[in-house]
C-alpha cells in the first residue's frame, strides 16, 4: 500500500490548520472530548477486542486498558488543553535595527508530527489534542496491539473535524503493520519530525531508521535513591507510591538504591511491597535484609541484568551503597535521563543530587509517579523526552511548535 497520498494530505492539513483561530481550534477540542464521551461505548467495545487478544499477566494490558474512567480522565485532559493558552504567536524576541528593519522571532507549529507508539490508546487523543492545539497535523502509527481502539478513537475525533466542516487528514492513523512504520520513517519530504512512544526497542529502531528529525521518548529506567540521612516514614511513602501506583508507566521505580545505614528500613519498605506481590531482585546487604522478612518465591538474588531494566511489572531491583557518590555513580551508569529521586533530609545531600544527576526530571522527597504533563500543570502530553535537543521532559504545547523570524522593511537593500 502507498502511503504518499496520506502523507501529502498531511501537509495539506497542517496549512488547513494555519487558517483557523484560536477560539476555532479550542472548539473543536471541546467537541472531540464530548465526542470521547459520546462514543465511549463504541470505544470500549473496541478496546474489550484488542484486551481479549492480550494475556492478562503483559505488561502492556494495563496501558491498552480502557474503562469509563480512564475516558473521562482523557476527556479531560482534552479540555484543560482546550482552555490553556495558545503558544502560537507568541513574540520570543524583538528589535529594531539600525537601517529600520523589524525583526521578530515568532512561535509557529512544526507542521507535521508523526508518532510511531505501542499498546497505547491513549496516545491517540492525547497526540491530536495536542496537535491541533498547536496548528499541526498529526501522523499517528499504533501497534497491532491496540488496532481497534485506535480505529474506534480516531473515527470519535473525525466525528468532531466533520461537525466543523474539516478533512479528517488533519489527523491521520496509518495501519498497525510494519510496512507503514517503513514508510512513516522515510517521508522526510513530509513528516516534520517523529516522536517514538513505547519500548527501548522500538525508540532504537526509529532513530536508527528514521530520515526525518526524532525526538526519543517513553523509556524510563527510573531510580529512587534513600540517603542515611531520610525520613523512614517519608522514604518508605515514597518508594512504595513510585514502584507500586502503576507499574506499566515509565516514570515507575525500577530500582531502589539504599545507603547502608537504612538497610533496617527494608523490612517496613518490604510489608507494602507484598501486598502487590512485587518481585524483588536484591543486590547481597539487601537480600541479607530481606531474608526472613519477605516471601521466598518473591526474593531473589540480583543479577547484573536487573539494574539497567525498565521493569514495566510489579519486579523492582534493589542496590546498597556506602554514600551519595556511590549513589550517583550507580544510577548514572543506568539512568536512561527520565526521573531520578532523592529522600534525604541533609540539604548539602538533596543540593548534590538535584545538581549533579543528568536527567529529564530529578525530584527530592517525593515520587517519580509525578513525571507527566498533567501532573505539571501542562495539560495533556505527547511523551516525556529523555534527550536534550529541542525538547525535555514532559512535551506539551511549547514543545510542538518551532519558531520562525519575520522581518519587516520599508525598501531596504542590502548594500553591497
Amino acid at each position: 500500500m502507498d502511503l504518499q497520498p496520506a502523507f501529502e494530505n498531511a501537509v495539506k492539513g497542517s496549512r488547513v490548520l494555519n487558517q483557523l483561530s484560536r477560539e476555532q481550534i479550542n472548539t473543536i477540542l471541546f467537541d472531540i472530548a464530548s465526542a470521547a464521551r459520546q462514543y465511549s461505548m463504541e470505544i470500549l467495545e473496541a478496546n474489550q477486542k484488542d484486551l481479549d487478544r492480550m494475556d492478562r499477566n503483559d505488561p502492556k494490558y494495563d496501558r491498552l486498558l480502557l474503562n469509563a474512567g480512564r475516558i473521562e480522565s482523557i476527556a479531560g485532559d482534552i479540555e484543560n488543553v482546550a482552555g490553556l493558552p495558545s503558544p502560537l504567536g507568541q513574540v520570543l524576541m524583538e528589535k529594531k535595527l539600525e537601517n529600520g528593519l523589524d525583526l521578530r522571532k515568532v512561535r509557529v507549529p512544526i507542521g507535521v508530527v508523526g508518532i510511531i507508539y505501542e499498546a497505547r490508546p491513549n496516545v491517540t487523543f492525547d497526540v491530536a489534542a495536542l496537535c491541533l492545539k498547536t496548528g499541526n497535523a498529526c501522523v499517528l502509527k499504533g501497534g497491532s496491539d491496540a488496532m481497534y481502539t485506535n480505529e474506534a478513537i480516531l473515527k470519535a475525533i473525525q466525528r468532531a473535524l466533520k461537525k466543523h466542516d474539516l478533512p479528517d487528514y488533519l489527523a491521520t492513523l496509518l495501519p498497525p503493520d510494519r510496512e507503514a512504520t517503513a514508510q512513516l520513517l522515510g517521508a522526510d519530504q513530509y513528516v516534520d519530525i517523529l516522536i517514538p512512544r513505547g519500548s527501548q526497542r522500538l525508540i532504537n529502531y526509529v532513530r536508527e531508521n528514521a530520515k526525518a528529525p526524532v525526538i526519543e521518548t517513553g523509556a524510563g529506567i527510573v531510580h529512587t535513591y534513600v540517603d542515611a540521612s531520610a525520613n523512614d516514614e517519608k522514604a518508605k511513602n515514597i518508594v512504595v507510591n513510585a514502584k507500586t501506583r502503576r507499574v506499566s508507566v515509565c516514570n515507575a521505580l525500577d530500582c531502589l538504591v539504599i545507603h547502608r545505614n537504612k538497610l533496617n528500613l527494608l523490612p517496613s519498605i518490604a510489608t507494602e511491597m507484598e501486598k502487590h506481590n512485587v518481585v524483588i531482585y536484591a543486590d547481597e546487604a539487601a537480600y541479607q535484609m530481606l531474608e526472613g522478612h519477605y516471601p521466598g518465591s518473591l526474593l531473589n538474588p540480583a543479577q547484573p541484568e536487573h539494574f539497567g531494566t525498565e521493569f514495566l511489572d510489579y519486579k523492582m531491583a534493589i542496590k546498597t551503597v556506602d554514600d551519595l557518590d556511590d549513589a550517583i555513580e550507580h544510577i548514572q551508569t543506568y539512568t536512561s535521563r527520565h526521573s531520578e529521586a532523592i529522600v534525604a533530609e541533609d540539604v548539602d545531600a538533596i543540593e548534590k543530587f538535584l545538581n549533579t544527576v543528568d536527567a529529564a526530571a530529578v525530584y527530592a522527597n517525593t515520587s517519580t509517579a509525578f513525571t507527566d504533563g498533567a501532573q505539571f500543570g501542562l495539560g495533556a502530553e505527547i511523551g516525556i523526552s529523555t534527550q536534550k535537543l529541542h525538547a525535555r521532559g514532559p512535551m506539551a504545547l511549547e514543545e510542538l511548535t518551532s519558531y520562525k523570524w519575520v522581518i519587516r522593511g520599508d525598501g531596504q537593500v542590502r548594500p553591497k
